[in-house]
């Protein structure tokens, strides 16, 4: 069992930055890819940046590919999300999965890919 838990997010202004955490547990095995997903208010939840757990590889959803950088450290077990030049599209809630999949294209970034989620963490852009 993988256990999942995101911090950092609050309140910020447009144009702002931000960078979320995701703490993870250490019993990681058979786990490949670790994303962050975006929930805005009433829609579905949509990938948003994947990391492969290995080598580090990233692939990102194209409507944020240049605004936010995922990274990993495997030592501290954490995965961090930068977000940069926010907007009020960017408003919701921001959760962080591990899954068993990894791959460059946009279905290994469907929700139904991942096994394990943490709790979320909001993100609010206004002004």
């Amino acid at each position: 069992q993988v256990r999942l838990v995101e911090s950092g997010g609050g309140s910020v202004q447009p144009g702002g930055s931000l960078t979320l955490s995701c703490a993870f547990s250490d019993d990681i095995r058979g786990i490949a890819g670790m994303a962050w997903f975006h929930q805005a208010p009433g829609k579905e939840r949509e990938g948003v940046a994947l990391v492969h757990y290995s080598s580090g590889a990233t692939f990102y959803d194209d409507s944020m590919k240049g605004r936010f950088t995922i990274s990993l450290d495997n030592v501290k077990n954490i995965v961090a999300l930068q977000m940069n030049s926010l907007n009020t599209d960017d408003t919701g809630m921001y959760y962080c999965a591990a899954g068993s999949q990894y791959g460059t294209a946009r279905y290994f970034l469907e929700a139904g890919r991942f096994d394990y989620w943490g709790q979320g963490t909001q993100v609010t852009v206004s002004s």
